[in-house]
């Protein structure tokens, strides 16, 4: 592959809002109240049928690599849920020693246990694998190893994590990076990275969500709009939950705070529903996973075409895990890059022709009763997060915050 090859991935749509439809099963349907309980905070559980999930499969058989600041695997939630890791800064401390909080946070999204009251993954059969690497403030105050983000990509790639997950991220891309990002992809591996929060500001592609074989991931609020700080553009491949969710307030480990994940818990929770169907089908390969993720995801238009806010639409593993929906496709051609991964060339379809996936499902069984929320005349789009329990729909909107970090975090 070229190293300035874009994603061959069908027509991206502009920024028109679009029309949505929701579930029948959703409308009506009382989110939990906010209290002193985090997880009645954890409104996306509700939204993604997590419970119903959980009756099939937790995740389990799944290992994810977390590349962040470090995991401390001693929150109630995360107790023997992390797996030995990697230190890639070279500076004092292990993997274990999360220097703000933020890495820990998002491995509690993708697998915590919910024990002590802490936050309950979506995937929490799933095992973390931590990778910590620096931020700008991190970097300011150690000596760090200037390759660390390559070196923990290769890490996890060598590792027996299936997914990687990462939720830091830079405006600056290196022929190492991506060297080690294509490796990933060798190995196999199912890599999901934010896509950044500074919408409304510079708006510039960030790494590695702005490498071809990384799935970028968009942040949604729960009235289903895209959150106005996330990026939009060619990175966007998929969204997920991102607004309104509790996150540890400092490296203290003392109490959550209220607030927005942004694209960093977008990430995490689109990387444990990658964890959900694979689990639920582990023979299937990273191709294969991330076809179903596409194919079942929630939209209003053709499948195989991205909307530049939301890509391939709303991430919805309850369609596969509990209705069976999704055509996996070809295991060895990429959604992503149309390119076959197992070192051999692809078939002869010119890529702007390649599809996202192979197959379609009914319509009948996408298309559902339509709801009463409204796309807002200010053109910030407008539904409810219950079109991840059916119907195809997606919303679009301008806007955002700036996050000034070089290397960037969401917003929590």
């Amino acid at each position: 592959m070229t190293a300035g090859m874009g994603r061959p991935q069908g027509r991206v749509l502009g920024a028109l809002a679009a029309v949505a439809s929701w579930s029948v099963v959703f409308a009506g349907v009382a989110q939990p109240a906010a209290a002193a309980d985090v997880q009645s905070k954890q409104w996306y559980l509700k939204a993604l049928q997590a419970e119903e999930m959980w009756k099939i499969t937790t995740g389990e058989g799944i290992k994810v690599a977390v590349i962040d600041s470090g995991v401390n695997p001693n929150t109630p939630s995360l107790k023997g849920q992390v797996l030995k890791g990697l230190d890639a800064t070279g500076a004092a401390g292990d993997e274990n020693d999360d220097y703000d909080g933020h890495g820990t946070n998002m491995a509690e999204l993708i697998a915590g246990t919910g024990a002590g009251g802490g936050l309950k993954g979506l995937a929490p059969g799933a095992k973390i694998i931590p990778m910590r690497v620096s931020d700008t403030e991190f970097q300011n105050r150690n000596s760090v190893n200037a390759r660390d983000v390559e070196d923990a990509i290769r890490a996890a790639a060598d590792s027996d994590a299936k997914i990687i997950s990462m939720s830091i991220s830079s405006p600056y891309s290196s022929p190492e990076e991506r060297e080690a990002v294509e490796y990933a992809e060798s190995k196999g591996k199912l890599f999901f990275a934010a896509v950044g929060n500074d919408g409304s500001g510079r708006n510039q592609e960030e790494y590695p969500a702005g490498y071809p074989q990384v799935v970028g991931v968009a942040a949604a609020d729960r009235d289903g709009k895209v959150a106005k700080y996330s990026q939009h553009g060619n990175t966007v491949n998929i969204a997920a939950p991102g607004q309104e969710i509790p996150h540890w307030c400092d490296k203290s480990f003392q109490r959550y705070c209220d607030g927005d994940g942004g694209t960093s818990a977008a990430t995490a929770i689109a990387s444990a529903s990658a964890a959900l169907v694979w689990s639920a089908n582990p023979d299937w390969t990273a191709n294969q996973v991330l076809n179903v993720l596409f194919d079942t995801a929630s939209r209003d238009w053709k499948k195989g075409d991205r909307s530049s806010y939301l890509g391939h639409g709303l991430i919805r593993p309850a369609m596969n895990i509990l209705k069976g929906k999704g055509d996996p496709g070809d295991p060895d051609i990429s959604p992503l890059t149309g390119e076959r991964t197992g070192g051999s060339p692809a078939p002869s379809t010119s890529a702007s022709d390649q599809p996202a996936q192979s197959g379609k499902g009914s319509e009948a069984d996408e298309t559902v009763a339509a709801g009463d929320s409204k796309a807002q005349a200010s053109g910030d789009g407008g539904a409810p997060l219950s079109l991840i329990l059916g119907g195809i729909a997606g919303v679009v909107v301008l806007g955002g915050v700036v996050f000034a970090l070089v290397r960037r975090r969401g917003a929590a």
